[in-house]
């Protein structure tokens, strides 16, 4: 049925969202959709297959990342957070890291599920609704991608991401930096939402959430 959908009104491609919802949801294989397709002259969007692939990958990649950044046991100094004045931190010391979850005292490129905090920090750490800061981690030898901020603790800021360059270790020293261009536009967009928010309660009612 969903193929019949796809090609009605004579549509000779089948797209790649349809080929891979029939994978994704009911299992069925993208070679059993192309053969399907190939005894009635039609072919199969297998680049479009192959984006929505990668698509969901990358969100799952995301979600374990979120995952694993809850509830990490930590027992070290509160992050001093000095991102309302700053939007760089030279000489920042790691005081802890943790890949896919666990506990490390060193961490090296690859390590693509890596949560880092340190002592002092530029990085906004997601809360009131507000998205964490990206930026990178960096000294002379290595190069950490940060994709998110979150609170490990009310006052430690996780800094999650990927170990693109060298290696990391506990009590090594970093320059934080964020996505400064990024921190504007999640700041404007946030104070919007709430100015949307309250006009919303003045019009419609306090029973807005």
């Amino acid at each position: 049925e969903i193929l019949e959908a796809a090609l009605a009104g004579g549509a000779k491609t089948v797209d790649g969202e349809t080929a891979f919802k029939l994978h994704d949801t009911f299992g069925f294989p993208l070679d059993l959709t192309a053969d399907v397709c190939r005894e009635r002259g039609v072919t199969v969007d297998e680049a479009g297959f192959d984006a929505a692939m990668k698509r969901q990958r990358e969100q799952a990649r995301s979600k374990a990342k979120f995952k694993v950044a809850q509830g990490l046991t930590y027992e070290g100094a509160a992050t001093s957070f000095e991102g309302y004045e700053h939007t760089a931190r030279d000489a920042a010391k790691v005081t802890a890291i943790y890949v896919d979850g666990t506990p490390v005292q060193r961490a090296s490129a690859g390590d693509d599920v890596v949560v880092i905090v340190l002592d002092a920090t530029p990085f906004y750490a997601e809360s009131g609704g507000q998205v964490g800061d990206t930026g990178e981690l960096r000294n002379a030898t290595t190069r950490v991608v940060i994709d998110d901020t979150v609170k490990v603790q009310a006052a430690v800021h996780g800094h999650q991401g990927r170990i693109v360059e060298g290696e990391l270790a506990v009590g090594d020293v970093v320059n934080a930096k964020i996505d400064a261009d990024k921190r504007a536009k999640t700041v404007r967009n946030h104070s919007a939402t709430h100015l949307m928010h309250k006009a919303l309660r003045e019009v419609l009612g306090a029973h807005v959430q």
